[in-house]
């Protein structure tokens, strides 16, 4: 145990996840450790199910595009190098896992709440993060009135 020095903040640009971000930046400044920010898009088929009657390209192209002008926003707020941010696609808690583990993050930083209304039920995102990580996982709890 002791000293982190690389941390990977999971972020998903919800507005009460601004706690989480503070949380990792806290932590990265506590341990002087690099700081990463990773933000992961579901194919659109994988985040609503199910097939669609038209081409979806397009309305990925302008997620993406969205995506990245959040996610260089984020980074220059906490002032992380664009050679740290990490726009992924692909399913959440395996895509976070697997930039940990190329990138030698020995810290996940993450929101824990439910994106999805079912998500509770049977299991978030952090929840699965949590279980598959061979690394620690700090799950900030946001989205619940203190």
């Amino acid at each position: 145990m002791g000293q982190y020095t690389h941390i990977l903040l999971a972020a998903d640009f919800n507005p009460e996840s601004e706690k989480v971000v503070h949380r990792a930046k806290a932590l990265a400044a506590n341990f002087h450790a690099r700081l990463s920010i990773v933000h992961v898009l579901e194919p659109i088929s994988i985040a609503y199910g199910g097939e669609f009657p038209v081409d979806l390209g397009d309305l990925h192209k302008e997620l993406e595009k969205q995506a990245k002008q959040q996610l260089g926003a984020l980074g220059e707020k906490l002032n992380v190098a664009p050679e740290h941010q990490y726009l992924e696609v692909g399913i959440t808690e395996k895509e976070i896992l697997r930039v940990a583990k190329a990138n030698g993050v020995d810290l996940i930083v993450m929101g824990s709440h439910g994106r999805h209304g079912l998500a509770l039920l049977l299991g978030s995102t952090a929840n699965a993060v949590l279980h598959h990580a061979d690394i620690d996982v700090l799950a900030v709890r946001v989205g619940k009135k203190s």
